[in-house]
């Protein structure tokens, strides 16, 4: 989107600017989860299928933990980052109080009142 150049805006014939939308972007998406478990779980099969006999335990192991660390829901993860950013602030008690959600915004400032109010409630309902 663009706006069309206007006293204050810009000057005449000056190319027309573009409306940053950056920071509403960053309050949509301000808790992202990432994963890269199949990623990860491939690499590891490929070392398995050429590792030597005595490292093949610890890769089986290490594809049990990428499997398991794979199926944890989204939800669970951000709630467990809800519980880190809170103990970092020093909040002890209820994730959902109001004490929590202010505490929550302190810490992560690009947090808007619906996200820290949403995280927090699906931190306390994990």
């Amino acid at each position: 989107m663009f706006l069309k150049s206007r006293a204050g805006v810009g000057g005449p014939g000056q190319a027309p600017r573009m409306i940053n939308f950056e920071k509403r972007m960053r309050r949509d998406m301000a808790v992202l989860v990432l994963r890269d478990a199949p990623g990860i779980t491939e690499l590891l099969r490929e070392a398995f299928g050429t590792a030597p006999a005595t490292e093949r335990p610890g890769l089986e192991r290490a594809l049990a933990l990428v499997a398991e660390a794979g199926s944890v829901p989204d939800t669970e993860l951000r709630a467990r980052w809800v519980r880190q950013r809170l103990a970092a602030a020093g909040h002890e008690g209820p994730v959902d109080s109001v004490a929590a959600i202010k505490a929550l915004r302190t810490a992560e400032p690009g947090l808007s009142l619906l996200q820290a109010v949403t995280y927090a409630r699906e931190a306390a309902a994990a």
